[in-house]
């Protein structure tokens, strides 16, 4: 049985790679995609895994489902499209790291998911399906994630989303907080940065936050704050940690190492299991996941630069 099957977007990310001797900007070419993301931390930390969704019949789909392959993550739930190419991303860095996108995905090979070319033996033979509301955009990938996810709560798999927002791809914030909803209602694990968590509910604090959404339906609320830490709250407890002080180069990728990481140490427990942990527990799973988000961002790239188990503790053990 799989530890988490994952569908999503799949994707190119071109991420800063220096400067020619002229001064011309470099881009380097990094697999990345939230979701597959997501699975490349739980897979680092020898979680079983397996990816769904689409790329184009491409160069770039071809280098992506090789980086499945050496990832171990199964990707026979990876389809390729024949008319319509692997979506990209740039990402900007500004002078602390924090990144920006630009996609070219209009449209792009995610988005033409069909409900009809979803492997659904995956998601029964899994403990936690994940997804993102990047899939929500579109048609056809939005009744393709949204019933894919109702399928796997109907055969009690642990429900794990990421809005993972990303203005760009939106016509408008009423349109994403719409879509974004279904996804927090389905919820067993939320995981929210500051900004989707005050796109969702107005609120700009944690504690009046994370309470707002956890009303909304999920077991477990997660408030990721960058160089701030992070929160959780589930039914019977709540807090903040901060974020442990490293270099920053790159913080992309670094939401989904935490998802994955959190994933990974709550592994075996049902849905109501976790929305009541205690409080310590929960503390120690957010400390070892805001030490998995916080490595990835000394490095370049998002999957390429998710941590061991061995940094991690190593971090939290400094």
């Amino acid at each position: 049985m799989k530890d988490v099957v994952a569908l999503g977007e799949l994707l190119v990310d071109f991420t800063p790679g220096g400067e020619t001797d002229r001064g011309i900007a470099l881009f380097a070419r990094n697999p990345g995609g939230a979701p597959a993301n997501v699975l490349a931390m739980n897979a680092r930390l020898g979680g079983g895994t397996a990816f769904i969704g689409k790329v184009g019949r491409d160069a770039f789909g071809d280098f992506l489902r090789q980086t499945l392959d050496e990832w171990g993550i199964d990707h026979s739930g990876l389809v390729a499209d024949a008319h319509i190419p692997t979506t990209l991303a740039f990402v900007q860095l500004d002078e602390r790291g924090d990144r920006s996108f630009t996609f070219y995905r209009k449209p792009g090979a995610d988005m033409m998911l069909t409900v009809g070319e979803v492997n659904r033996a995956l998601v029964d033979d899994c403990r936690v399906f994940h997804f993102g509301s990047v899939s929500l955009t579109d048609e056809p990938c939005r009744s393709a994630a949204l019933e894919t996810a109702a399928w796997a709560e109907l055969r009690g798999k642990v429900i794990s989303f990421d809005p993972n927002y990303r203005p760009f791809l939106w016509d408008s914030e009423e349109a994403a907080r719409e879509q974004m909803l279904k996804g927090v209602g389905l919820a067993d694990v939320l995981k929210v940065s500051e900004e989707e968590m005050t796109l969702l509910t107005g609120e700009t604090g944690w504690e009046n936050g994370s309470q707002k959404l956890l009303d909304m339906g999920p077991g477990l609320v997660l408030v990721t704050m960058g160089e701030k830490g992070a929160a959780f709250r589930n039914r019977v407890c709540c807090g903040h940690l901060p974020a442990y002080d490293v270099p920053v180069v790159d913080t992309t990728g670094a939401g989904d190492a935490f998802v994955g990481a959190v994933l990974h140490r709550l592994k075996g427990l049902s849905g109501e299991e976790i929305a009541v942990l205690d409080r310590e527990t929960l503390a120690d799973v957010v400390d070892f996941a805001n030490a998995a988000g916080s490595l990835t961002t000394t490095r370049g790239g998002a999957i390429p630069a998710m941590p061991t188990m061995e940094e991690i503790e190593a971090l939290r053990n400094k």
